[in-house]
């Protein structure tokens, strides 16, 4: 025989049955998952030049045969219970009529005339394209991934991770919140408000800022360097060129050849240069609280100083300036 307490329990549990049912029955046709998708397949003939935007939702492009453009999109309501109930209706109006524009080799995709129509909708994009591409991504939140492609390519999330592979041109590349991966480009330029940039390959001059994470970037080729991160260490390889690196939180190492004047600086951990060893230059090095060693000898003229927290001097007869300082932190140069 049933237990008064046990007959609560079930009442209970049959009452909050009844009620979730009651919400899934009164909620919008489209709350309930309306979703939707279109594949489209364009013919070209040379280099493609493409613009992809989404309001809302991913973007990947990846390089195919050089003579078409794949277009695959999924569509789906985004907050649906406020976006009434034409919302099934409009995804079905977007999959008869996509967001395609083709002029020739130049294509557009996700450009509404009637920005109502996207609304609260979000669209993901798989784009296969000829390697011969120039590329332009936008997403006001969602990841975008490009493949190895001949570029430039310009890509940038609201919020989002962004992944780059071999690029033959130059690569921009920002995110408002998420990690920068690249695996190869021209030249750089990369920044995150929060997340780390990883960067191999840079045939050229880089540029990376991060306001929350680390940056790593290996050089392949002749070019400046720009690089800061408010909270993050910093590691550069290759390096062939002039350089300016600050770090307000984390350490700093830079690998390469002084062919122009070095900046480091960092307010809260060490800085270890490693140079080769015929590099000639002029060395200004001070930390505010650690030690300076040198492998290389430096040479004191009459203005020279040297001691344990501040060196100046030339080694091997002096050559572009390479200041490094930090506030909290030895200072090694190998």
């Amino acid at each position: 025989m049933m237990s008064i307490h046990s007959r609560c329990r079930l009442s209970l549990l049959a009452a909050s049955l009844a009620v979730a049912l009651s919400l899934v029955c009164i909620l919008p046709a489209g709350a309930q998952g309306t979703e939707g998708a279109f594949d489209r397949t364009l013919k070209v003939t040379g280099a493609v030049d493409l613009e992809v935007q989404a309001g809302s939702g991913s973007i990947k492009v990846e390089a195919g045969a050089a003579d078409s453009v794949r277009v695959a999109a999924r569509i789906k309501a985004d907050m649906s219970w406020i976006a009434g109930s034409d919302v099934e209706k409009r995804i079905r109006q977007i999959e008869q009529n996509p967001p395609i524009e083709q002029q020739g080799n130049v294509i557009r995709i996700g450009r509404f005339p009637d920005s109502d129509l996207a609304r609260n909708i979000s669209i993901s994009y798989e784009v296969t394209v000829p390697p011969a591409t120039k590329l332009a991504a936008r997403t006001g939140s969602g990841s975008i991934v490009v493949g190895a492609i001949a570029g430039p390519a310009d890509v940038k999330s609201g919020s989002g991770s962004v992944m780059v592979g071999r690029v033959g041109g130059a690569v921009a590349a920002s995110t408002g919140s998420g990690s920068i991966k690249v695996d190869g480009a021209g030249s750089l330029e990369a920044s995150t408000g929060s997340g780390s940039i990883t960067a191999m390959a840079v045939a050229g001059p880089t540029k990376a800022s991060s306001g929350s994470g680390s940056i790593t970037v290996t050089q392949a080729g002749k070019g400046d360097v720009t690089v800061s991160a408010s909270s993050g260490g910093i590691t550069l390889r290759g390096v062939d060129g002039a350089a300016r690196v600050n770090s307000s939180s984390g350490g700093i190492s830079i690998e390469g050849r002084p062919a122009g004047p070095w900046s480091i600086n960092a307010s809260s951990g060490g800085i270890t240069l490693t140079v080769p060893p015929d590099a000639a230059f002029d060395l200004d090095a001070r930390s505010n609280s650690g030690n300076i060693d040198s492998v290389h000898p430096v040479t004191m003229e009459v203005t020279g100083k040297i001691d344990k927290r501040h060196v100046t001097g030339k080694v091997r007869g002096g050559g572009p300036l390479v200041q490094a300082h930090c506030s909290s932190g030895n200072i090694r140069i190998k």
